[in-house]
């Protein structure tokens, strides 16, 4: 319990998807424009976080890495199919994410047409892929370990682009120099808040 309890803390704070690897940068900077918008595409990349990554942990162990079909039977313990790997988390993930699209173009068309080509480019955010290629390099010990992970990049993200988007909010209302105006100083505050992540590396749980 202690493990998943420093995964899930470590994967919001120290290992932040933007401020540690500026990892969905591009629906990161163009959707925080205001705070509703970024908390429903927050929601949403959390979600296939949630449901893709402890997926992709099970194909991984029991079907994808060398020696994951050995239950299936001592003929099959050599086998490798890693090499598929990239191909098949892309695939879960873009499922999850045309069901997602579904879901908030019936429920919430408001929220569908602000986020616009950026909630069907869920499919290719890099934090969610990123979550699972790290799930690959950290070797969680169970499923609970990398559905924390998961939970905990997917919380740091929201956190990270709801930030962005209550700064952007007030910024409307600042005297910005005009060289400075819209994604300037969207990447210098992105900066600085990286920075402020920084203070979270030495955290021990």
């Amino acid at each position: 319990m202690e493990q998943i309890l420093s995964t899930f803390v470590r994967s919001i704070f120290v290992e932040n998807m933007i401020f540690a690897y500026y990892l969905g940068m591009c629906s990161y900077l163009a959707v925080s424009k205001n705070v509703k918008t970024a908390l429903g595409l927050g929601i949403a990349v959390t979600f296939v976080l949630v449901c893709t990554l402890p997926i992709n942990y099970l194909l991984e162990n029991y079907v994808l890495k060398e020696g994951a079909l050995s239950w299936l039977g001592l003929q099959y313990a050599e086998v490798n199919l890693s090499f598929l790997s990239f191909i098949i988390f892309i695939a879960i993930i873009a499922s999850f994410t045309q069901l997602v699209e579904m879901v908030v173009e019936k429920f919430l068309p408001s929220l569908y047409s602000s986020l616009g080509i950026f909630l069907p480019l869920i499919a290719v955010n890099c934090a969610i892929m990123g979550g699972s290629l790290f799930m690959q390099q950290k070797a969680f010990i169970n499923v609970g370990e990398a559905t924390a992970y998961a939970f905990g990049s997917g919380i740091g993200w929201l956190i990270a682009i709801l930030g962005m988007a209550a700064i952007r909010e007030k910024l409307a209302y600042s005297n910005i120099p005009k060289p400075l105006r819209g994604l300037g100083i969207a990447f210098i505050i992105t900066g600085l808040m990286g920075i402020g992540f920084m203070c979270f590396s030495g955290l021990k749980i």
